[in-house]
C-alpha cells in the first residue's frame, strides 16, 4: 500500500507581489567594474593562474567551465556572470534549482530572497504563486520540447511567455508516439493532463519580465550557451506548488545532467571552477568525469590535463595540490568538496574567497 501523501492542491497559495524580500536587484547588483575587498597574495596568486589556463583552454577550445551556489545570484554576480559569457571566457554555467529560481525571479520582478525564519512560521515559506507555477509549468513544457532545466527557464524569461499546445494534439502524440517515442508520448501526456487541471487556453501565455536584462540563464539561451540547473526533489520552493511534476523534473534535470557530462569530456586542457557549491558541483563533477573517462578510455585516450579551482569561504590551511588528502583525524579531511574534487586527477586548487571578491578578480583579470 502506498504511504499517505501531503495534498498540496489544499494549500493556501498567498501572492508573490505581497512577499517582502531582502535583495533588489536593481539596487544590488554589482557592477562588473567595482573592485574586489579582499583577496589574499595566495588568492591573486591563484586567480593569475586561472587565467592563463582560461586563456590557453579557449585557444585550444576546451571546455571552461563555471558551477555554483545559489548565493552567486543571490550576491548581485549576474553582471559577471553575463559579461563572463559574452565574452567568451566561459562556455558552460550550471548552479542548483535555487540559483535558478532566485535568477528567475529577479527577472520577473526585480527581487528576491524571502525571510525564511519569518515565514516558516507562518506557514508561508515557498507557497508563492507566481513562482511556484510558472517555474513549474516552464519546465513541463520544457520537458515535452526536449529541453533542460535551466534552458527551459531561460527560454521563457528571454520570450517572456510560454506556448501552450492545443490538448488534441498532445492527445494525438500520446497514441501516435508511444510505441516509437515514448519519452516524448509520456512528456505530451504530463503536458495534456496540467493544462486540463489548472485550466490552461491554448496558445502564447505572456509572462512578463520586466528585469530579464539581470537574468543569467535567459542570456546563456540567447547566446546559446549550456545554463544548466541541477536540483534536487524537495530541496527548493517550487516542490510546494500544486503546478509541480516529479517527471517532467527528471526529464529536463536529466537533459542537464548529460549535457553537462558532454562538457565535462571536452575538459582535458580545460578548467573547471567551482564557486560556494559544497554538495552538487562535486557530486554531479564525480559521475561525469567518470562516464567521460570511460568513453575516452575506449578510445586509447584519457582525461589528465583539467585544471580545477574551488572557491568557498571556509577556510583550509591544507595544500590540497601539494599534499594531496589529509589524514581522517585531520579537520581539512572533512571539507568534502575539496576531497571530493582531489580525486578526480588533473590539478586542483583552493581558495577562500567571498564569491564576488572571486568573480569580480577573475573576469577583471581576464579582461587586462
Amino acid at each position: 500500500m502506498p504511504y499517505p501523501k501531503l495534498d498540496r492542491d489544499r494549500l493556501d497559495v498567498k501572492k508573490l507581489v505581497d512577499r517582502k524580500n531582502k535583495v533588489y536587484i536593481e539596487k544590488d547588483h554589482v557592477p562588473v567594474d567595482q573592485k574586489p575587498a579582499h583577496l589574499s597574495e595566495l588568492g591573486v596568486s591563484l586567480i593569475a593562474k586561472t587565467a592563463e589556463r582560461i586563456h590557453s583552454a579557449r585557444t585550444a577550445g576546451r571546455s571552461r567551465m563555471l558551477t555554483f551556489g545559489a548565493h552567486t545570484i543571490k550576491n548581485g554576480m549576474a553582471p559577471t556572470l553575463i559579461a563572463l559569457m559574452e565574452e567568451g571566457w566561459v562556455t558552460h554555467l550550471s548552479t542548483n534549482g535555487a540559483g535558478i529560481i532566485h535568477d528567475w525571479e529577479f527577472a520577473f520582478q526585480g527581487k528576491s530572497s524571502e525571510d525564511v525564519r519569518e515565514n516558516v512560521e507562518l506557514g508561508q515559506f515557498g507557497i508563492w504563486d507566481h513562482t511556484g507555477f510558472s517555474i513549474n509549468l516552464a519546465l513541463i513544457v520544457g520537458a515535452y520540447e526536449g529541453l533542460g532545466y535551466g534552458e527551459s527557464v531561460g527560454k521563457m524569461i528571454s520570450l517572456e511567455g510560454l506556448q501552450i499546445p492545443e490538448i488534441s494534439s498532445l492527445q494525438d502524440e500520446v497514441i501516435g508516439e508511444i510505441k516509437t517515442n515514448p519519452d516524448l508520448a509520456a512528456a505530451a501526456a504530463d503536458l495534456a493532463g496540467v493544462i486540463q487541471k489548472f485550466n490552461l487556453k491554448p496558445g502564447f501565455m505572456s509572462i512578463p519580465h520586466p528585469f530579464k536584462r539581470y537574468s543569467v540563464q535567459a542570456r546563456a539561451y540567447e547566446l546559446g550557451i549550456p545554463f544548466t540547473g541541477h536540483p534536487m526533489f524537495g530541496h527548493d520552493i517550487i516542490y510546494n506548488h500544486p503546478m509541480n511534476h516529479g517527471a517532467a523534473i527528471g526529464r529536463v534535470a536529466q537533459n542537464d545532467f548529460l549535457s553537462f557530462a558532454k562538457s565535462v569530456s571536452n575538459l582535458d586542457y580545460g578548467v573547471y571552477m567551482s564557486i560556494g557549491s559544497a554538495v552538487m558541483s562535486p557530486m554531479i563533477f564525480e559521475k561525469a568525469l567518470s562516464m567521460s573517462q570511460n568513453l575516452i578510455m575506449q578510445q586509447g585516450g584519457h582525461i589528465d590535463n583539467h585544471f580545477m579551482l574551488i572557491v568557498d569561504l571556509a577556510v583550509s590551511d591544507w595544500d590540497w595540490n601539494k599534499d594531496g588528502e589529509p589524514p581522517m583525524d585531520n579537520p581539512a579531511y572533512y571539507l568534502r568538496y575539496c576531497k571530493t574534487f582531489n580525486r578526480m586527477g588533473g590539478e586542483m586548487h583552493y581558495l577562500t574567497a567571498d564569491n564576488r571578491d572571486f568573480l569580480l578578480a577573475i573576469y577583471q583579470k581576464l579582461s587586462e
